[in-house]
């Protein structure tokens, strides 16, 4: 018998509990690799919903494999672009997210990288594990100065204010780029809205926090990167496509600037060559949102919204 959802990936507990207590079947792949295409379409097929990941391709093909009845698509992930929205919309077919619960988290995550990269944190972890380490040194592994630096935030929605929130506690001058003004963040943090480009060239910290469409992508290039200061920090812990990759990794072969830390790549999880080999940037496996408490509050925020559609209700978190 087929299930009423599919669940592509591992995710953590409580996962399926909430859609069984609602007398939901589910097929839950226990695996925390990520879903082969053909295995997708037929694991997907007959349900009622999917609750997916941001490595799921969701497209036309793969709704019609679904069949007619697939009524949710609930993405384990504020992001949506692994989605075919417009399909989904002719199909009649509901797409939630979760967002508004990792935003502290990968706030947090955020400022890990930053401060990691200034500082030269990994670069240091591994000199002691080496044993290279022979006494204190006044010009051993000398980092960027954070406390009263300008940080530069690209995308001031919920995360990018959370960010700029936690520059405040370091006296750091904000600067942000958005769509549109953000009157909140400049009452309270005295945050300054410029053109990315003087928003580039004026920061020490740069940190992508917009949402991946057509008009972010690369929206971080070659050209971005050379009205940056060389003294400057890119961290990104938002969407990989967002930043050139491979403009980055020359950027910071060269010089051009000082330092990265990245949480989130263009395509995932292969990075762009070169970029590994490198001892000015931080990388971490997309973690963002990675507490047990946040995680856990995204499972329950996606049943929730399948619950909710499945039981003929308005969906909590629609995309549109």
């Amino acid at each position: 018998m087929t299930a009423d959802v599919f669940v592509t990936r591992t995710l953590p507990d409580p996962a399926a509990e909430p859609l069984v207590a609602a007398g939901l079947t589910v097929d839950h792949r226990d695996d925390d690799s990520g879903c082969p295409p053909a295995e997708l379409a037929e694991r997907a097929a007959g349900v009622r919903a999917l609750l997916t990941v941001l490595s799921d391709r969701v497209d036309a093909a793969l709704m019609d494999a679904a069949g007619p009845q697939l009524a949710v698509i609930a993405n384990y992930a504020v992001g949506f672009d692994n989605i075919d929205l417009d399909a989904a919309a002719e199909r009649g077919i509901v797409v939630t997210n979760t967002p508004d619960v990792l935003t502290e988290a990968t706030a947090d995550l955020a400022w890990a990288l930053l401060l990691a990269a200034a500082r030269r944190v990994v670069e240091g972890d591994r000199y002691v594990r080496d044993g290279r380490w022979q006494s204190p040194s006044p010009v051993l592994l000398l980092g960027a100065p954070v406390h009263g630096a300008t940080l530069g935030v690209v995308g001031m929605g919920k995360i990018g204010t959370a960010v700029a929130r936690r520059g405040r506690g370091f006296s750091m001058p904000i600067l942000y780029t958005n769509r549109s003004p953000n009157a909140e963040a400049e009452a309270e943090l005295g945050a300054e809205r410029v053109p990315l480009d003087e928003l580039l060239a004026r920061s020490d910290f740069v940190s992508v926090n917009a949402p991946l469409n057509d008009d972010s992508r690369h929206l971080i290039d070659a050209a971005a990167f050379a009205r940056m200061k060389p003294t400057a920090i890119l961290v990104n812990a938002g969407r990989g496509p967002i930043v050139d990759e491979a403009a980055l990794v020359e950027a910071l072969r060269e010089g051009r600037i000082a330092g990265a830390g990245l949480d989130v790549f263009e395509r995932e999880p292969q990075l762009a060559d070169g970029l590994a080999e490198l001892d000015n940037v931080v990388l971490l496996p997309h973690v963002g949102s990675a507490t047990t408490e946040t995680r856990g509050a995204m499972v329950r925020l996606a049943a929730d919204n399948i619950i909710a559609v499945l039981a003929g209700r308005d969906p909590l978190t629609p995309v549109r």
